[in-house]
């Protein structure tokens, strides 16, 4: 279990390393460290989904018997991305304190920040990302060890699914970058936030009626009577999964209305949602 876990706290805080250092230093970019930070903790963030993906499609198509058929990969992966959450909860923390000095809140006048100034910095954090923060720490503290303690060998299947769900984070990734270089009226920005609603839609929010009708099928029963079918324990855990998918989800489509209707001409749906 350790070699794994060992190799994720490796690659991703290395990756991070690489690219912030790359993006500073090259002759031909020279960007500064703020930019740097932001861009190589989004490139982390989309390497680390591309790669979660993957294993889940692998994982998910090798398993014909979605109860007991089992792949290596799933464990491995499991292991090898719990350092990931981990590192990401301080990226996301450095991502924001750059933000803050940009903003003029911090001592890039080489003026010593008040006492306590850090704190409030990560007050700020935790106050915007503290549903982030809070899915990272569960995937570390409840998601992993459940699945070593409960899994027992059994629904691989149903984890390479639920690995998939990263399809739509570099959408999300991309979104992000542009919006930060006041790209949000091109077309790329257009394209992406389409793919981004689509993807997030398809591999999030859908993502747990179509575990519920798998296993109905496996099982011979219709969907909806599969929720009483199950341990009441199952059916918490996905809710509590579902619930700030649901949240982002509703951000993204606000996001896409305001993009694609401007608040000059707001559709109705539009202005319910304002």
């Amino acid at each position: 279990m350790l070699t794994p876990m060992v190799a994720g706290g490796v690659v991703f805080p290395g990756l991070f390393l690489l690219s912030k250092n790359t993006l500073q230093r090259l002759p031909q970019l020279r960007w500064e460290e703020a930019d740097a930070v932001i861009v190589s903790a989004r490139l982390v963030s989309s390497v680390q989904a591309i790669m979660a993906s993957t294993a889940g499609y692998i994982v998910s198509t090798s398993c014909k018997h979605i109860i007991d058929d089992q792949h290596w990969l799933s464990s491995a992966y499991t292991q090898f991305a719990v350092p990931y959450f981990i590192y990401d909860i301080y990226a996301m923390f450095l991502c924001h304190w750059h933000k803050h000095q940009v903003k003029g809140h911090g001592g890039d006048d080489g003026v010593a920040r008040a006492p306590g100034s850090t704190w409030a910095i990560a007050r700020g954090y935790l106050h915007k990302e503290f549903l982030m923060v809070l899915h990272h720490a569960a995937m570390v503290l409840v998601c992993f060890p459940l699945s070593v303690v409960w899994q027992q060998g059994k629904g691989d299947f149903f984890l390479g699914c639920m690995l998939m769900a990263e399809v739509s984070t570099p959408f999300v990734c991309l979104g992000k970058i542009l919006i930060q270089y006041k790209q949000q009226h091109t077309l790329l920005h257009k394209v992406n936030g389409a793919l981004m609603l689509l993807s997030f839609l398809c591999c999030r929010v859908l993502l747990f009626p179509y575990l519920y009708w798998a296993y109905g099928r496996h099982a011979g029963l219709p969907l909806l009577a599969v929720p009483l079918a199950i341990p009441a324990h199952v059916n918490l855990g996905a809710a509590l999964l579902l619930a700030p998918q649901l949240y982002w989800f509703f951000l993204i489509c606000r996001g896409a209305c305001r993009l694609f209707w401007p608040r000059s001409r707001p559709p109705p749906a539009c202005q319910a949602q304002d």
